[in-house]
């Protein structure tokens, strides 16, 4: 396996730690901004969107609502511990935009682990009438994981005609 030369490494792994930590920032300091600007039930209308406190106890679409915090939470940050270390060590050997869409991942995951830390539930805001409830950093993890794919899917393969097969 041929691998890029360590002159990659810290510039992509640049790229994940400053792109997770702006991400993850702005989807905490968002949190308690929308707890508060639309407690008492207020709406605000944005279109096909609406702006609708939530709070979700359980993981994607509630699954998981009816276990302890304690577990969500113990399970949440194991497997975004899991998707950093990934990214950190995949980060020198892939293309930017795949560290990017990782970065994006770990950030959305790391904001609702901590915001679950606060209070055992997830602050959820962005409400369109026909999909659950989210955030922000559902959006990262949905946004990063289809770019992903799609960057992954539009790769081209690596030269095989030299390659004894």
């Amino acid at each position: 396996m041929s691998h890029e030369p360590s002159t990659t490494a810290t510039p992509r792994r640049r790229v994940l730690v400053y792109v997770a930590l702006v991400l993850t920032t702005l989807a905490l300091v968002l949190d308690p901004i929308a707890r508060a600007t639309l407690a008492d039930g207020r709406i605000v209308g944005l279109g096909p969107l609406e702006l609708r406190l939530a709070f979700n106890t359980g993981v994607a679409f509630s699954l998981g609502n009816q276990l302890p915090a304690a577990v969500l939470i113990a399970v949440t940050a194991a497997i975004t511990v899991g998707i950093g270390i990934y990214a950190w060590i995949s980060a020198p050997h892939h293309h930017t935009v795949h560290t990017m869409c990782l970065a994006a991942i770990f950030a959305g995951a790391t904001a609702n682990v901590i915001d679950r830390l606060i209070d055992g539930k997830v602050t959820d805001y962005f409400h369109t009438g026909w999909w659950p409830t989210f955030n922000l950093a559902d959006t990262y993890i949905t946004c990063g994981a289809v770019v992903l794919i799609v960057a992954v899917l539009l790769e081209r393969p690596a030269d095989t005609a030299s390659s004894p097969q």
